[in-house]
């Protein structure tokens, strides 16, 4: 039978990430933001979930479970909930690891996966974000070049999200050598932080998601060897590496959208105009229906992109309608929320602007998360 539901076993592990949300994420979200920064010991308070380690292989020291891309949407969409911004923080080495246990050689993940399986928290770091008013992850300027048994990397990256901390960096580039373009010409090359070349730049200033650690990163003819291809002569699954990170930032965006709707209801019931709770007013009940409605739309999107990945089938048009939808919403709906509120919506003692703003950030972002 069709089930359109998580699991027994994700629901144990949907309502952990719940818990530790409402425990952790939340209570913590509005100092990080305001400090644009990680509170201390978080990371390892997060790495302690297991959220990266249980679904690599046993082979290099993981936990040995299949990875479930819908289990994982579920998980973002719980960190997304508590703080899109400590959340993403959370899963940015599952992000790295997730893509070197799928397109990385058995060198390579005999190399790099061991580390992401100890006690102790471990971040690698994706850089696939270009400067460029519309950013396209298909339409790359950051260039890989043959030099002998060499591959050369030139071009700029920003928002790489724990660049400043990772020891190796997943640089997304397009291959000089490629015939053709969008998917085929894209390559992954694992480039160690302190390469020569690789300058790590100054932390970004956002709109939002300020407590995010993430850097901008010039790439100056960095040359790496040919064996730090992901992947190898085969290389990636291009197809499947978009699909997964669209997806991921869609599951975010549910979560954050989910968190103005779960404010912004109670809070129009009690609050009080004219002899009656403001949710009994036309204009407001009306967006609050749209919050649930288009919720629940943007988790179906959202679960079907990730059905087709846990599936193997190719999920490149679902997830990228699952992004450009929760992007629209997620702005569209906390706008929403900031307008239910009314004066209190432009405060910091309420949550709703602080959330706007990571609505406006993330939804330019489709390759900040990963399934």
């Amino acid at each position: 039978m069709i089930s359109f539901g998580p699991s027994e076993e994700q629901e144990l592990i949907r309502n952990s990430l719940r818990d530790f949300a409402a425990q952790v994420l939340r209570p913590a979200a509005r100092a990080a933001d305001e400090a644009s920064e990680l509170p201390a010991g978080f990371l390892q308070q997060a790495w302690e979930l297991g959220l990266t380690s249980t679904q690599l292989p046993s082979a290099v020291g993981g936990g040995g479970e299949a990875r479930s891309p819908v289990t994982n949407a579920l998980v973002l969409e719980e960190l997304g909930c508590g703080d899109p911004a400590l959340g993403l923080a959370a899963a940015a080495p599952s992000a790295f690891a997730f893509a070197i246990a799928d397109h990385g050689t058995a060198e390579q993940q005999k190399r790099l996966l061991p580390r992401f399986c100890g006690g102790q928290f471990a971040s690698g770091a994706i850089a696939w974000v270009e400067p460029s008013p519309v950013f396209d992850p298909l339409a790359l300027t950051t260039l890989a070049e043959v030099k002998g048994d060499k591959f050369v990397l030139s071009g700029k990256k920003r928002f790489v999200v724990m660049g400043d901390r990772a020891e190796e960096l997943l640089v997304i580039a397009r291959n000089a050598q490629a015939t053709g373009g969008g998917f085929a010409a894209l390559d992954a090359f694992i480039v160690p932080r302190d390469a020569v070349g690789v300058a790590i730049g100054e932390r970004e200033k956002l709109l939002g998601m300020k407590a995010l650690p993430a850097v901008s990163l010039p790439l100056d003819k960095v040359e790496v060897p040919a064996a730090n291809r992901l992947g190898g002569e085969r290389g990636i699954d291009a197809r499947r590496l978009v699909a997964s990170s669209r997806a991921g930032s869609a599951a975010l965006l549910t979560g954050l959208t989910r968190a103005v709707m779960e404010y912004a209801i109670p809070y129009a019931k009690d609050r009080h105009a004219f002899g009656e709770a403001i949710a009994q007013k036309q204009a407001i009940a009306f967006q609050l229906a749209d919050m649930r409605i288009e919720t629940d739309a943007m988790r179906w999107l959202v679960w079907k992109a990730a059905s087709f990945l846990e599936h193997g089938r190719d999920g490149t048009r679902e997830a990228a309608q699952a992004f450009g939808y929760a992007a629209e919403q997620a702005v569209t709906l906390s706008d929403a929320g900031v307008q239910v509120l009314g004066g209190h919506g432009f405060i910091r003692e309420h949550p709703v602007e602080m959330w706007y703003r990571h609505a406006r950030t993330l939804s330019v972002l489709d390759t900040v998360a990963a399934l």
